[in-house]
Formats: structure tokens, C-alpha cells, sequence
């Protein structure tokens, strides 16, 4: 492929604006970009090993390095080999900065640290992928102790109503069969806008406006955010699909009070109780920090014993990680292998859940979109194999399951 190469470190967010970034830098083909992160120390450390392996392996690349990690400590990176020019997030979506000339006018360390954390255009398109993924929301407003996030994408910020429906459209016109909603925080979708409306409202919108879109999906969501309308939506659209991920970090009162969060380990699980009324079948996730500082062997036994309880079959289960300049990484910390420990086993809980969650599903019409000549995604989000035959990528197919393999469910055409 001509044009820059691209070097991705993150979230699903990260991934999606460096496809943006890709379309913007065909002419660049001497350049590397390295599209950083800064939820843990490790993903830095990475991004900075794949810096200098690209400058070993071929020092005439231009590498350019952007992201979070970029936007929030651009002097760390402006020092390494190899690198020709640092960029903040505002800057990276832009046309403009990807000029001969504008690389070439660096800006300097307190330009990039002074200048807006989110991007000016945060409605972003899809790539390649069949799952059409549509950014309806920047930055975050909540300070949580552990996370250095909102520094490197700035306040929340709303992409409004009919700009969304547009881009739902133009995805589904290109023949994308599902959209997923993501953002950096998209529970708070709406909260800068005029009335207040709330991610729900937004949802309804798009389902209505779009008729022929037969599958929205969310990314992400805060426990603490759930409004009526997600709740009507779960319960009467089937367009609207079982499967929610929630942030939910860990399942101790004590830890979610220092981690700074907004949700009780009753929020939670109520909320589980209920979208389970409203559709049995749900597929519920979570993403889960092991070991947090001050954490207690108890109260990382908590948190496991709610993943068996609610038998959460899609987790994330991220050992905690100190982020310099986070109040987390002045509390006292846990031995690092207790949190690999204690990480290990959330794992294993999960994967037990998982395993009985897929075979609930045995015998079952499966609504699969394929992602290949043999593989795909229910909407349950569970991964299913096409058994003796193939289809075409980007069909939806309905399939009966019928066995269970290591990846997931085997199913035939019904």
C-alpha cells in the first residue's frame, strides 16, 4: 500500500482515527505514524520500542508520532530517534498537517500542551471493516483516579443528532449491515448539546432515521449512565442489539469509591438484573482492573465473586498499571505479581462464563454477520463458524447452531 504506515497503539477509538489518518497521508510514503496511547505505561513503553525499532530498521522513515500519549508529554517523544515531528490530537484528523510544509514546522512542546485535546472533526467513517464503527463522542468530564485520559482528549464533546444520521447513512448506503456507537465516554453523549438529550435519544434517532439499518450496536458504557430510552430501546427494538460492555472496573465498594467512579457494586448489579428481564438472552461484558492500588485480597475476591454470580461472559481484564500524574499512582500500591495473580483468575472465571454463555446458544437461529467466507458475529456478539460451506463477507446469514470449538459456536445455514 502506498502512502504512510501506520503504527497503532489503544482503543477501538485510536484504530478508528488512524484509518482516518491513512486515507489523509497516501502521498507520504517515507513517513511512519505512530498513533500513541496513554491509559497505561505499557502501551507507551510499546509505542516507544516501535520507534526505535523503525528507525533501526530503516532510518530514512519520517516518523511522526501523535495520539494521547503525544498530546499529553510531546517532550518525551520529541527526544527519540528518529522522530520528526510530534503532533496533538486537535492536529491529527486535520488535511492540513499532513503537508510536506507542515511537517517540516514543528510545533513546540507548550504550543501542543495550550492547544484543544479533541479533534475539530469528531465524526469519523469506517475503514474496511464490516461493522461500520461511527464516533458520536470526544473526551471525557469525569476525573477518575487511575486514568490520565481526559488530558489527552480534552472535555467531552457531542457530535449532534443529524450529523450522526447522516454519516449512519452514508455507512449503510456503502453496505455496512451494523453500526457501532463509540466515543472515549459515550454514556455522555448529549450533555453539551441543547436539551440535554441523552445516548438513548440519540439511538431512537438513528433507528428511526434509518430504517434500513439492521443492526446498531454500543461500545463502552458507564453503569451510571443509563437512560429510559436505552431501556425502552432494549426492551421493544430488535434492531437495537443484546449486548452491552460495561466500564465497570471492579465489583468492590471500597475500590470504586478510590478509583473515583460513579456507580456501587449495586448500581451494577441491578443494572444486569434488568437488562436480563428485558432480554434474557443478553450478552453482558466488562472491563475489570486487577489489583488497584489499596486493593485487599477481600476485596479483589469481591470483584470475582460478582463475575461468577452474574456470570459475565466478556471481560477485559486489565492489571492495574501506574499512570504518572493520577492520584491511583500516589496510593500505596499492590505487588505486581498479585495483580497478574488476581488478573489471572478474573480471566478464568470469565472464560468459564463465556464457555457456558456459547452453549446456551447450541441449537438456536444465530442473526450472523459474516466477516469472512467462514466466520462471523452473532448479534449476541458471540464468534461463529460457517460448517460446510462459505459466504460472501458482509452477508448476513441466519444459522442454526449446532456444536462448540475453541472459538466459539459451529453453525449451518437454517
Amino acid at each position: 500500500m502506498s502512502g504512510a504506515k501506520l503504527l497503532t497503539f489503544g482503543c477501538r477509538l485510536n484504530l478508528h482515527e488512524s484509518e482516518r489518518m491513512q486515507a489523509l497521508t497516501g502521498h507520504l510514503d517515507d513517513v511512519v505514524v505512530v498513533n500513541t496511547c496513554a491509559v497505561t505505561t505499557s502501551a507507551e513503553r510499546q509505542a516507544r520500542q516501535a520507534i526505535r525499532r523503525t528507525h533501526r530498521e530503516d532510518p530514512s522513515k519520517r516518523i511522526v508520532v501523535t495520539g494521547c500519549a503525544a498530546q499529553i508529554t510531546p517532550q518525551n517523544w520529541l527526544s527519540l530517534p528518529g522522530v520528526a515531528h510530534v503532533m496533538g490530537n486537535a492536529e491529527k484528523l486535520e488535511a492540513g498537517s499532513w503537508t510536506d510544509t507542515a511537517l517540516k514546522q514543528q510545533a513546540s512542546v507548550a504550543d501542543i500542551l495550550s492547544a484543544p485535546a479533541v479533534p475539530a472533526a469528531p465524526v469519523t467513517e469506517t475503514g474496511g471493516h464490516v461493522r461500520a464503527l461511527l464516533q458520536v463522542q470526544q473526551g471525557c468530564d469525569h476525573r477518575c483516579t487511575f486514568c490520565i485520559i481526559p488530558y489527552g482528549r480534552g472535555a467531552s464533546r457531542s457530535v449532534p443528532v443529524a450529523d450522526v444520521i447522516t454519516r449512519a447513512r452514508q455507512l449503510v448506503a456503502a453496505g455496512h449491515h451494523e453500526v457501532v456507537l463509540t466515543g472515549v465516554d459515550i454514556a455522555s453523549w448529549g450533555r453539551d448539546l441543547d436539551g440535554n438529550p441523552a445516548l438513548g435519544t440519540l439511538c431512537r434517532a438513528v433507528l428511526d432515521a434509518v430504517p434500513e439499518l439492521p443492526r446498531l450496536r454500543l461500545s463502552s458504557l458507564d453503569p451510571a449512565a443509563v437512560d429510559r430510552d436505552l431501556w425502552v430501546l432494549l426492551a421493544e427494538e430488535p434492531r437495537f442489539l443484546p449486548h452491552l460492555h460495561l466500564s465497570l472496573q471492579a465489583a468492590s465498594d471500597m475500590v470504586l469509591k478510590r478509583m473515583k467512579r460513579r456507580h456501587s457494586v449495586h448500581d451494577a448489579a441491578s443494572l444486569i438484573e434488568r437488562a436480563r428481564r428485558l432480554r434474557p438472552d443478553i450478552a453482558i461484558g466488562a472491563d475489570l482492573i486487577a489489583g488497584f492500588p489499596t486493593e485487599t485480597e477481600a476485596q479483589a475476591q469481591e470483584t470475582l465473586a460478582f463475575v461468577t454470580d452474574y456470570a459475565l461472559p466478556y471481560l477485559h481484564v486489565f492489571p492495574y498499571s501506574e499512570r504518572p500524574g493520577t492520584p491511583a499512582a500516589r496510593m500505596p500500591s499492590v505487588p505486581n505479581a498479585q495483580r497478574q495473580a488476581r488478573a489471572s483468575a478474573l480471566r478464568e472465571a470469565g472464560e468459564v462464563s463465556r464457555r457456558a454463555y456459547w452453549q446456551s446458544m447450541i441449537g438456536r437461529e444465530l442473526d450472523v454477520l459474516m466477516e469472512g467466507p467462514e466466520r462471523g458475529h452473532s448479534a449476541h456478539f458471540v464468534p461463529v463458524r460457517l460448517a460446510g460451506g462459505q459466504a460472501e463477507r458482509g452477508a448476513r446469514l441466519v444459522l442454526r447452531a449446532h456444536t462448540l470449538d475453541e472459538a466459539g459456536l459451529v453453525a449451518e445455514i437454517n
